[in-house]
């Protein structure tokens, strides 16, 4: 039987060790130049039990802005093993994203079940981009999707635009505009082995107008299109309108 003064720093040294694992375990984003506009990412992967997706996307200036804040945005992404943060596998695009009068306004990490073989299962990057123009106003959502090949990733669907909206209206009430949502299925049928994409697509329309002294609004939503997407060796195909800009 332990004595009440030995227990007592065991149970101290359990604590440490325990704190010590949890930092360890941690999913720390990387670090990133606080002087410039950026995303900094860390997220685990619920597919992998023991590993984590960071991503780093800093901007660089466009040298012939004027003011306004132009540039591009690189990309890097990395697979970390949980514990221990080591880099299994990486990847990096310079100017991956432009930010002009379309701006980048968010970039989020996807771990959703993007089951593409029974061995094959991809992440996914959002990014957001938001127009400048109050009246006619625009905004998009792009997703693209990684698989990991060893201690590379390679972009598998890139751009594919999985939300948009554009609209014009008087910047008081009269206006009309259209959202675009469009979710993605893993489907039976294959491709160069990796599984067909079924992209459901449903568009919802608005007119508004100024009655007497109230704005009001109707909105109508079309049947939803199917589209099937095929992987063609290297990347999943997408038809016109089905990518960012």
């Amino acid at each position: 039987m332990f004595r009440r003064s030995s227990l007592i720093p065991l149970l101290g040294s359990l604590a440490l060790l325990a704190g010590a694992t949890s930092v360890a375990a941690q999913c720390l984003p990387p670090p990133r130049n606080a002087e410039v506009p950026g995303f900094s990412l860390c997220k685990d992967w619920p597919a992998f039990a023991d590993q984590s997706i960071s991503l780093l996307s800093e901007m660089v200036p466009d040298p012939s802005d004027t003011g306004n804040g132009d540039g591009t945005y690189n990309l890097q992404l990395a697979v970390l093993e949980r514990n221990s943060g080591q880099v299994l596998a990486r990847y990096a695009q310079p100017a991956a994203f432009v930010s002009d009068a379309v701006r980048l306004e968010s970039v989020k990490l996807d771990t959703g079940r993007f089951q593409l073989t029974p061995e094959v299962r991809a992440f996914g990057v959002r990014a957001g981009f938001e127009g400048s123009s109050r009246v006619n106003p625009f905004s998009q959502v792009w997703l693209s999707l990684y698989v990991r090949e060893g201690s590379t990733l390679r972009p598998v669907l890139e751009k594919f635009l999985a939300h948009s909206y554009n609209g014009e209206w008087d910047g008081q009430c009269a206006g009309e505009g259209t959202k675009t949502t469009r979710t993605l299925e893993i489907a039976k049928t294959r491709s160069h082995g990796y599984a067909d994409l079924i992209v459901r697509s449903v568009s919802v329309s608005t007119r508004s107008e100024q009655v007497g002294d109230q704005c009001q609004s109707k909105s109508v939503t079309a049947k939803p299109v199917l589209v099937t997407l095929h992987y063609d060796g290297q990347r999943y195909v997408l038809p016109n309108g089905y990518s960012g800009i």
